[in-house]
C-alpha cells in the first residue's frame, strides 16, 4: 500500500495514511474536538482507520484511555505506527475488530464515551467508489446505521455520551437509529458559510437519559472570502468544540 505522510492540529500530530482511498479530512478533526472527554475516561472508537480521530483527541484531552477498532487490517497497521510515532502508546490503542461480529476482549463495557464516524452513503445509492478501502468507509452495509448504534449503546454506561458525525440529509434516519435508545439528543449543524445550507451534522446523545431533542447553534466553517472562520480554525487548531 503507498502512503502519504501528513499532519492534523497544525503539525501537532503526524499521521501515516493510505495514498489511494479513504483519506482523512476536516470531519475526523471536528469529531474529536467535539467529545467531552475528561481525564481518565474511557473512549471507543468504532471504525478507528488510521487512528487520526483517537490521536486528535488523546492530544486534546491528556490522561484518556482510548481503543478503537477496525475491519481492515493494513489500516490497523497504520494506525499502530501513527499511535508509536506519536508517542500514544500509553493513551490509544487500535485493534483489529468489526462491529457486527463479537468484539475483542480488551473492548468490554462501561465506556465513557463512544465516538464515530460511519459511512455516510445507503447502501445501492449513488456509485460506488472504484477503491475498495474508499467503498468500505464511504458506503453502509444493509444493515445500515442500526449496528453502530447499537454497538454504542452496548459499550456505553449509564447516562454516558455518543457523538458522531454524519450528513445533514440523513438526520431523520440518525434520529430513527438513535431514539429508541438515547436521550439528549443535540443536533449541531456545520455551516459551510453564513446562510448556506448545512451538509453535516454532529450529534451528541447520552444512554439512559430522557431530556427532549435540542437543535444547537452550530459552527460556521468558512468566511465569505472562502478561509476558515475563527472558530472553525481554533478547533483546525486542536481546540474543543463545544456542542452549545
Amino acid at each position: 500500500m503507498e502512503t502519504t505522510d501528513d499532519s492534523l492540529l497544525n503539525g501537532s500530530i503526524s499521521l501515516r495514511q493510505p495514498k489511494d482511498g479513504f483519506r482523512v479530512a476536516i470531519d475526523t478533526v471536528l469529531l474529536a474536538a467535539a467529545v467531552p472527554a475528561r481525564a481518565g475516561q474511557r473512549v471507543f472508537e468504532p471504525g478507528a482507520g488510521v487512528g487520526a480521530a483517537s490521536l486528535c483527541l488523546a492530544h486534546r484531552v491528556s490522561g484518556l484511555r482510548i481503543a478503537g477498532i477496525d475491519k481492515n487490517p493494513a489500516l490497523v497497521t497504520l494506525a499502530g505506527d501513527n499511535i508509536r510515532a506519536n508517542g500514544m502508546t500509553g493513551s490509544v490503542e487500535i485493534m483489529g475488530g468489526d462491529i457486527a461480529a463479537p468484539l475483542p476482549p480488551r473492548i468490554a463495557p462501561p465506556f465513557d464515551h463512544v465516538m464515530m464516524n460511519p459511512p455516510f452513503l445507503e447502501a445501492g445509492r449513488g456509485n460506488t467508489p472504484p477503491d475498495a478501502g474508499r467503498a468500505a468507509a464511504n458506503i453502509e452495509d444493509e444493515a445500515g446505521l442500526a449496528p453502530w448504534v447499537e454497538c454504542a449503546h452496548r459499550l456505553l454506561g449509564h447516562k454516558a455520551s455518543l457523538t458522531l458525525i454524519h450528513r445533514a440529509d440523513r438526520l431523520g434516519d440518525l434520529m430513527a437509529a438513535l431514539r429508541p435508545r438515547f436521550g439528549d439528543i443535540g443536533v449541531f449543524p456545520l455551516w459551510p458559510k453564513q446562510g448556506m445550507a448545512a451538509r453535516r451534522v454532529i450529534l451528541r446523545a447520552r444512554k439512559g437519559v430522557a431530556t427532549p431533542l435540542r437543535i444547537l447553534p452550530g459552527l460556521v466553517l468558512h468566511d465569505a472570502d472562502g478561509h476558515y472562520s475563527d472558530a472553525a480554525a481554533a478547533v483546525l487548531n486542536g481546540g474543543a468544540l463545544a456542542l452549545e
